[in-house]
């Protein structure tokens, strides 16, 4: 049955079921949605799963969570500081010139070989520095203060490229060791000495001009610098190895004053130049095939030193050889013998030989033949009288 409010409010009863049809509808979508987030989820776990194999059991059950291991983020969002970069590389900026290299750097400069293996040249460029103060004051009439700045070892290659330009390079070559080494002159050394030779005032600084080429005065008055500062060079070689130093050529770009092959190493020696308010830098470049021919002289620790000798015991070792027994072997004769006929020698076979009474004999100490002689008999024995002496004293 139904009651009248029922037969009373029809539309009620429509709307509600529309409601209810409405509700049912939304219900079903919202589980459409649940269901597509769910089957998403799983594709994500399944995905981020497949990337976590052959890590750890618990790295593969974050993964398949969604979860991302603290451990793991860790890893993956660490950066180098500079720091650490630079130590990687080897380029510190606190790295003291004396200590050795760390990282990039040593492993490129692994196959240089320092200068200090080689004491004897600091002694020889301390006596150049005197040299040339005193050769450059004669040569300006000025007062010329010569330092030494360092010696270092690089490769032949970054020397070139690390001219700064515009610069002269002066050739020359080593006479009795048969190869080349390299001075290099800076632009404000070249005006000074210009200014200087010419009769500039003290107290001015050199007028430098940009981007022309230099002059052939400049050039002329440079290499007679370079020529006076070989002399000097020659003379500081001096006392360990007679040697000398002519110039060869004047370039002023890089590329024509190769005199070694890029990845050799080679000796840089940079030297500053003083008069007064004047100046500038000189380098000189010695590549080791250079030096090769004086290494031996250069390893000694002070001039003049011998390695592995020592008169006294030259000495005693020259009398003991005096009185060393040797043993000579008289040779009467010899003869070539077929290989066959040796074989086929036996007991009571005869062997001529062609030595008479008056044949020489020989006397020799293992293959060496010492004298000649003619064989006696002095009472029971047999006796040599020598004729000729095969050695000299």
């Amino acid at each position: 049955m139904t009651t009248a409010d029922d037969e009373a409010d029809p539309d009620a009863t429509i709307a509600e079921s529309e409601s209810s049809a409405a509700d049912k509808d939304e219900s079903g979508d919202g589980e459409e949605n649940r269901d597509q987030d769910d089957l998403a989820a799983e594709w994500e776990a399944m995905v981020s799963g497949e990337e976590g194999e052959g890590e750890g059991e618990g790295d593969g059950d974050a993964a398949g969570a969604g979860v991302e291991s603290p451990s793991s983020a860790g890893q993956s969002t660490r950066v180098l500081n500079q720091d650490e970069i630079d130590s990687l590389l080897g380029f510190d900026d606190d790295h003291a010139p004396g200590t050795e290299q760390t990282g990039i750097q040593a492993i490129l400069n692994s196959a240089l070989v320092s200068y200090e293996r080689l004491p004897m040249l600091e002694v020889v460029f301390d006596r150049l520095v005197r040299l040339m103060s005193t050769s450059l004051r004669n040569f300006t009439s000025d007062n010329v203060e010569v330092s030494l700045d360092n010696i270092a070892s690089i490769r032949f290659g970054d020397y070139l490229n690390s001219i700064p330009l515009p610069a002269m390079l002066n050739v020359f070559k080593a006479e009795e060791w048969d190869n080349f080494g390299l001075i290099t002159v800076d632009s404000s050394l070249i005006y000074s000495i210009v200014d200087v030779l010419l009769g500039g005032r003290r107290g001015t600084a050199a007028m430098r001009i940009e981007g022309r080429p230099y002059t052939t005065i400049e050039r002329s008055l440079v290499e007679r610098m370079v020529h006076v500062m070989l002399g000097d060079l020659s003379a500081a070689f001096e006392p360990l190895s007679p040697v000398t130093f002519r110039f060869d050529r004047l370039e002023t770009n890089p590329r024509f004053a190769t005199i070694s092959r890029p990845s050799n190493a080679a000796i840089v020696i940079r030297l500053r130049i003083d008069m007064e308010d004047r100046g500038g830098r000189m380098e000189m470049l010695l590549p080791y095939a250079t030096l090769e021919p004086v290494r031996e002289l250069l390893l000694q620790m002070f001039m003049g030193e011998k390695f592995g000798r020592d008169s006294i015991w030259e000495t005693h070792l020259a009398n003991e050889l005096w009185l060393t027994e040797i043993e000579l072997e008289a040779i009467l004769d010899q003869q070539m013998m077929k290989l066959s006929d040796v074989f086929a020698l036996r007991p009571g076979s005869q062997i001529m030989l062609s030595a008479t009474p008056e044949s020489l004999v020989q006397l020799r100490c293992g293959d060496v033949m010492l004298y000649t002689g003619k064989m006696g008999r002095k009472g029971d024995q047999l006796a040599v009288r020598i004729e000729e002496r095969l050695i000299e004293n």
